[in-house]
C-alpha cells in the first residue's frame, strides 16, 4: 500500500510531495507521513486520526469501540449480500445524516453499487486492521481536522492524536460537522489546506 503510493507519485516526478487524505485515504497518508517522512513535505488528514491513536481510544474508550461496530460488521461473510439487498439505503441515510449533500450520497451510491463497487470498499476493512498500534510518529508539519458531529470518531481518539505527532502540529476542531468533512465543508476544508501548505517551510 505504501509502495503503491510512493512509486505513483515517482511516476509523477515527485521527490517530495504534499499529502491529503480523508477517512481510510487518511489512514493511507498517516502510513506514509510516519514511514516516509522524507517524501511527505506536509500532511493533512480529516476525520480518520492517527492510527496508533484510534488504536490507544479502541481499547481505551468504549464509546470509540461503539461508534467503530461497522468496522466488524463490513467483514461478516454475508455483509456485501445483506448491502446489496438493501440498495445501500442505510449508507445512504448515515451518509446524508453526517452531513453529505443528499445529490452527493446518492451519487456514491449509486457508484457502490456498480459491480464490484461495494466488493471492493469492503476490501479496506478486511484487508486491514481496524488501527496499527505500532504507527511511528508523525514529524512532518501536520493539519489534523475533526468534525465534533462525528459519528464514527470520538474526541479521545481525535485528542490523543497529538500524542503521536511530533512535527508543527494544527488540530481543527470543527463545531456542527460530521464524518464527512470534505462534503460538508469543502470550500472550508480546501481554504484549511491552502493556509497549512503556504505555512510551511520549502514553499
Amino acid at each position: 500500500m505504501i509502495g503503491d503510493a510512493l512509486r505513483l507519485m515517482d511516476a509523477l516526478g515527485a521527490p517530495r510531495f504534499d499529502l491529503v487524505g480523508h477517512d481510510w485515504g487518511g489512514q493511507i497518508a498517516w502510513l506514509v507521513a510516519a514511514s516516509r517522512p522524507d517524501r511527505v513535505r506536509t500532511l493533512s488528514v480529516f476525520s480518520r486520526p492517527h492510527p496508533a491513536a484510534f488504536a490507544r481510544a479502541m481499547a481505551a474508550d468504549a464509546a470509540q469501540a461503539e461508534r467503530s461496530r461497522h468496522h466488524r460488521a463490513f467483514r461478516e461473510d454475508d455483509a456485501v449480500a445483506r448491502m446489496r439487498a438493501a440498495n445501500l439505503k442505510p449508507l445512504l441515510e448515515a451518509m446524508i445524516a453526517q452531513g453529505v449533500p443528499k445529490s452527493g450520497a446518492a451519487d456514491y451510491v449509486a457508484a457502490l453499487m456498480e459491480p464490484g463497487g461495494i466488493e471492493g470498499a469492503m476490501s479496506w476493512y478486511r484487508a486491514t486492521g481496524i488501527s496499527a498500534a505500532e504507527t511511528p510518529a508523525v514529524t512532518v508539519p501536520t493539519l489534523y481536522g475533526w468534525g465534533e458531529d462525528d459519528a464514527t470518531v470520538g474526541r479521545a481518539a481525535a485528542a490523543m492524536t497529538a500524542d503521536h505527532v511530533t512535527g508543527p502540529y494544527e488540530f481543527v476542531a470543527m463545531s456542527g460537522a460530521g464524518h464527512f468533512l470534505v462534503d460538508q465543508f469543502p470550500l472550508r476544508i480546501a481554504d484549511m489546506i491552502v493556509v497549512h501548505l503556504a505555512g510551511a517551510p520549502g514553499v
